[in-house]
């Protein structure tokens, strides 16, 4: 069975009646006119940073689905970057429309910041692997004999730099933000961000799911001002985890990626592009694992 071929799946879009700007791990980007952008949400899957051959059924619309309610319910906390426009003030061809239902936003053209916007709020990943080295994660200290998977006592805002399809982003301290984007703009971000995450945890929990840690970005508009930009708690973004499985000490399950990477680690692969061809049923797993948090968060 050739996976790529699976009727619901879009691997990589093909819309000629505008620009495109740029294709990245999982998003193609087309300019709409100098105000507005078009975001589609593909069903590319990346992991270990590469890029995979065979797209996950759907998963372009799940994210859709779940950023644009999560841009809803916190709309109050910062402006988002979508704007009024829909696919029908396009010029696309019906074909072109059809690629694109469901997947796809159209949103003011913002100047991104350089930093992208993390925030923890349980000890796991590299979070974990930086602590049991240094007592730290990322420079902030935290209480002495925590364990995998804890609860910090309160979430924790950790900054990295932006890195380049392919490359890895790189931990980046507070200071080294302040210096990059400037003292006042950086604690806006910080204090933004973890509003939005202590909102969304909140939120998740009463549906099941905790999250446990996620990324957000933001750009600026013209006058300068603060806006939330790209996806949000999405599992492409964020680690969820059903909170009726979770007990520190152990690497809980997650609502996203997790089996295509449990399933790359089985084989003699480099972690280099290009990846590996993904059998039907690990395809169809993660699949059912990303409808099955959108349904949770959204319904």
């Amino acid at each position: 069975m050739n996976t790529n071929s699976h009727p619901s799946s879009v691997l990589e879009t093909h819309i000629t009646s505008l620009p495109l700007i740029a294709r990245g791990k999982v998003r193609d980007i087309y300019a709409v006119d100098d105000q507005h952008m078009l975001i589609v949400t593909t069903d590319r899957l990346s992991a270990f940073d590469v890029i995979m051959p065979t797209p996950i059924p759907q998963k372009g619309v799940i994210l859709t689905q779940v950023a644009n309610f999560w841009f809803g319910l916190l709309h109050d906390v910062i402006p988002n970057h979508l704007s009024n426009l829909t696919l029908d003030d396009l010029p696309l061809t019906a074909a072109e429309k059809a690629q694109l239902q469901g997947r796809s936003i159209i949103v003011k053209r913002l100047k991104p910041l350089p930093v992208e916007a993390i925030v923890r709020g349980y000890l796991i990943g590299s979070g974990w692997k930086d602590y049991q080295q240094t007592g730290a994660v990322c420079g902030i200290e935290l209480p002495a004999g925590l364990q995998m998977a804890d609860r910090l006592p309160k979430p924790i805002f950790t900054p990295s730099s932006k890195a380049d399809v392919g490359d890895h982003d790189i931990n980046i301290s507070f200071a080294d933000m302040q210096t990059r984007i400037g003292v006042e703009l950086a604690e806006q971000v910080r204090s933004v961000s973890l509003k939005l995450y202590r909102q969304a945890a909140e939120y998740a929990l009463k549906r099941g799911i905790i999250i446990a840690d996620t990324k957000f970005e933001f750009g600026l508009d013209a006058e300068g001002k603060l806006v939330l930009i790209d996806e949000i708690l999405t599992p492409d973004s964020s680690r969820f985890w059903p909170a009726d499985q979770y007990k520190p000490g152990i690497s809980p399950p997650s609502f996203d990626k997790q089996f295509v990477r449990d399933y790359l680690e089985t084989l003699d692969w480099g972690k280099v592009a290009p990846g590996p061809e993904l059998p039907a049923e690990i395809m169809e797993k993660t699949a059912a694992k990303y409808r099955e948090v959108a349904d949770l968060l959204t319904k």
